[in-house]
């Protein structure tokens, strides 16, 4: 197998591998421990961060973390889903918006996933929390507003990319957690039409469904997602390791 895809469930992996299934790629699992702090010294020599996801193409001998960077270390590499070496305008539109999920939309879940790490005092963290809950909406009410302004099925214009399953995780990640209070409800992404009718057509693709069954996830990948007693025990257990 030429790629090997440490994992949680339902970390930030998870991107990772519905593209990996999409592109029909065989690759090797190694479980990681959900907390960071649980983790080896050999997984923090592969991150620094000691964060998932993390890809090994044993292939080429590349070693990659960061979401973003994989996404597209893997289109690039195999000529599908948004990029393949294109310079031209898909090429583009497929970089500026998958950078704008991973430094934008996902920076702001991770910021309401872990406030304690962005404000120093208690009272602090419910303003944070309330204005990072506005941000997620109006980002994902943006992406709405463009997916409806052209019409098609998927993000690109001209068919399903990279850009596609990381803004459906981002969404599914946004609706779990914090379990108790999360970014989104999942009757608000309902009301954004467009997002919704892209997501849905994506959680029936056949790539999404193998990849949630290798985690162990029940229940809709992207669209009607509900905190269940199950997923709270995972979100406890990844405190430290949430995507």
């Amino acid at each position: 197998m030429s790629y090997v895809l440490y994992y949680s469930p339902d970390s930030a992996n998870l991107v990772v591998r519905m593209v990996l299934e999409e592109m029909g790629l065989e690759y090797e699992e190694r479980p990681v421990p959900s907390k960071r702090s649980d983790r080896s010294d050999v997984f923090f020599q592969l991150n620094p961060r000691g964060l998932l996801p993390v890809l090994i193409d044993k292939q080429d001998g590349a070693t990659l973390f960061e979401t973003g960077a994989i996404l597209v270390y893997l289109a690039d590499k195999h000529g599908t889903l948004g990029l393949g070496g294109d310079s031209g305008k898909r090429r583009g539109d497929c970089l500026r918006w998958i950078f704008m999920f991973s430094y934008t939309l996902h920076a702001d879940l991770a910021i309401r996933f872990y406030p304690e790490r962005y404000v120093c005092a208690q009272p602090e963290i419910q303003p944070l929390l309330a204005a990072m809950k506005r941000r997620v909406r109006k980002h994902l009410e943006l992406i709405d507003d463009v997916l409806g302004s052209h019409g098609g099925s998927w993000f690109l214009e001209d068919g399903l990319s990279v850009c596609d399953f990381y803004l459906g995780s981002c969404v599914r990640w946004a609706q779990r957690y914090p379990v108790d209070t999360p970014a989104i409800e999942p009757h608000e992404i309902k009301q954004m039409a467009h997002l919704t009718a892209t997501l849905t057509a994506l959680q029936e693709r056949a790539s999404v469904k193998h990849a949630m069954m290798k985690e162990n996830l029940g229940g809709s990948a992207f669209v009607g997602v509900h905190t269940e007693d199950a997923v709270a025990r995972i979100f406890e257990a990844v405190a430290e390791g949430m995507p």
